[in-house]
């Protein structure tokens, strides 16, 4: 380990976009000016490459420092904010001669991006401050999506970089320090680009989904002789990836299917000679099923392209993928489902439709249950299907983001939930209730005078559905039952709370659930019953749906009804939720960042 004093603060410049990618493989140091005696050392792994890649801890040492009482950590994934954020549409405003002065004033240029460690701790008087910046180099732009769903005591955290292709392999069992085990290079995953989220296993490895299609464009053949035809680097098909703890790849599975997808329904750019859908997002398992679940989301380059114009509706997804994992190391694709339209579906406006952009799904958990839930981003739907291990399962919508709009936002005139923009979705691991978070519609989404919606995280009771097996009868088949709840045994909503209340389209995109709890011996244990879930407000900028950059607590009662938690404030501010645009971290004074997804954590010596 090498210790790396902290340097001047980078330069800001207003230039072109080729002066991003011409700074695009380094970043100048920072000062630390606004942190007092903040403790820097880099830690080094070598890449499969051959180069050096580390791991910068920046702890602020006066909230770092152990005290009598365990701590618990949020880790924030997070992107640094700067000019190669501008959407597409902005291209046209960029200084110098391509004309004009920013839309959207950004940092120029890239800097680090990194791993936020924040005081979780109930009753901490460091609650809700950052301790810790882990910065990652020397890639910059990675755009740093997901990890994993829930930690567990002894996981690797698996970290993916959207842009740069790469996954992130972090120790955690020393925190509020992190180290690096390894990294993924897309030299690794020639099959696939665009990572997603990552699922791990009880023996500590995890799969991944791969959205993007093979890195060089053309065929790709498999380890087992199988072959795909890729339109290219963050096109289609995508695939499924086995890491093991430190990050190598044991294994790469195709998402596509020999015979390919409907073609009606799934449009590539450039088109290929067999269509497909197969753009993993969502990813969750159940080991004792032997069954593995992904959700198809988009055709990731054309959506970043162009979100404002979408060349196609047929580019966001409508399946569903189940997978046989009895050969951990070999994924077989077990059956492609098509999720139905519901009914406000409109000839007119496919885009919108309920079975469009199928982003996540999430697996039920006692022994008891077979089923899975997935919810559609464009589509503002959840769906449910009650046996994961059949050979062809069927999905039927079970609510609208419709129901809950009312309950985010009581002077709502309308409970359309198309367009809403849901994001993460996780069944408690108790299976009593199913929790949600929601961007909400932007103004103008469905027509010039959409009003929009509100966002924020809502829990569903979905003990009546799951008691009734593959008997259940819940089935939304109506604009009454899908603004207002299908009755029967279909989910209840029991909880909501709205953030970002003043704006629409400005909710939270991700989420992740509290699975520990302090026990009566002072140690942090694993419980059923999560209290609080962690949010965050950022998607990804390029796609035109960008967030106010705030992390958000908010508290689960028994009954499953949920409260902003107002005492987890920024420390700079005092404003409820981490504000994520600053001008100064821990690592230095590089403005604004874009928080994308959240774990609790532990060290290894404060849990049992």
């Amino acid at each position: 380990m090498s210790v790396k004093p902290p340097g001047r603060r980078r330069a800001r410049v207003a230039g072109a976009a080729v002066a991003v990618a011409a700074a695009a493989t380094f970043f100048p140091a920072a000062g630390t000016s606004a942190y007092a005696d903040v403790q820097v050392t880099t830690q080094h792994v070598a890449g499969a490459d051959g180069k050096d890649y580390s791991v910068t801890n920046h702890l602020v040492p006066q909230y770092a420092a152990r005290s009598n009482t365990r701590k618990e950590w949020l880790l924030v994934w997070a992107g640094d904010e700067n000019i190669a954020d501008t959407v597409v549409p902005d291209i046209k405003n960029l200084p110098g001669t391509l004309g004009g002065g920013l839309t959207k004033v950004r940092n120029a240029l890239p800097g680090p991006d990194f791993l936020a460690v924040i005081d979780a701790t109930k009753g901490s008087p460091d609650y809700g401050k950052v301790v810790n910046t882990a910065t990652v180099g020397p890639l910059v732009e990675n755009e740093p999506h997901h990890m994993q769903y829930v930690w567990h005591k002894g996981d690797t955290i698996y970290a993916g970089a959207l842009f740069a292709a790469a996954t992130y392999a972090f120790d955690v069992s020393k925190l509020p320090e992190l180290r690096l085990k390894g990294i993924s290079l897309p030299s690794q995953t020639l099959g696939g680009s665009v990572p997603d989220a990552y699922w791990t296993l009880k023996d500590g490895t995890a799969y991944g989904t791969y959205m993007g299609g093979p890195v060089v464009p053309g065929p790709y053949v498999y380890g087992d002789g199988s072959s795909v035809i890729g339109n290219g680097f963050a096109g289609s098909p995508g695939e499924v990836i086995h890491f093991d703890q430190n990050g190598k790849v044991l294994s790469q599975s195709p998402a596509a299917t020999p015979q390919g997808d409907d073609p009606k329904l799934c449009d590539n750019l450039p088109q290929l000679g067999s269509a497909t859908c197969a753009n993993p997002h969502g990813i969750q398992a159940r080991e004792d099923l032997n069954t593995l679940i992904t959700s198809d989301y988009a055709e990731p380059r054309n959506i970043i392209l162009d979100p404002v114009k979408q060349p196609s509706p047929y580019l966001r997804r409508p399946t569903i993928r189940t997978w046989d994992i009895s050969d951990r190391n070999n994924p077989k694709l077990r059956a492609v489902s098509y999720l139905p339209d519901g009914p406000r579906a409109n000839p007119a406006d496919p885009l919108h439709a309920e079975s469009r952009a199928v982003m996540e799904n999430t697996v039920t958990n006692q022994p008891g249950h077979k089923g899975a839930f997935a919810q559609t981003m464009q589509g503002g739907a959840i769906f449910y299907t009650p046996d994961i291990t059949a050979a062809e399962p069927h999905w039927r919508e079970v609510f609208d983001d419709g129901t809950a709009t009312k309950a985010f936002n009581p002077n709502a005139t309308e409970a359309n939930g198309g367009g809403t923009n849901g994001g993460w979705v996780q069944v408690s691991p108790d299976d009593h209730y199913l929790y949600h978070a929601v961007i909400g519609r932007p103004k103008g989404t469905l027509s010039a005078d959409d009003p929009g919606t509100i966002g924020g995280v809502y829990t569903l009771d979905i003990r009546k559905l799951l008691a009734d097996g593959a008997g259940y009868t819940c089935n939304i088949d109506t604009v009454a039952k899908a603004q207002n709840g299908g009755g029967a045994d279909c989910p209840t909503l029991v909880g909501a709370a709205a953030i970002n209340p003043s704006t629409p389209g400005q909710g939270p995109h991700w989420g992740t659930y509290d699975n520990f709890t302090v026990g009566s011996d002072g140690y942090y244990h694993e419980t059923d019953n999560p209290a609080r879930v962690a949010v965050s407000d950022y998607f990804v900028a390029r796609s035109g749906i960008d967030g106010d950059h705030k992390v958000n607590m908010v508290n689960i009662g028994p009954d499953g009804k949920l409260t902003v938690d107002t005492s987890f404030r920024d420390e700079y501010t005092g404003q409820v939720g981490i504000n994520f645009n600053r001008k100064s971290w821990p690592h230095g004074d590089f403005g604004n960042a874009k928080p994308h997804s959240e774990l609790f954590v532990v060290a290894d010596a404060d849990v049992k």
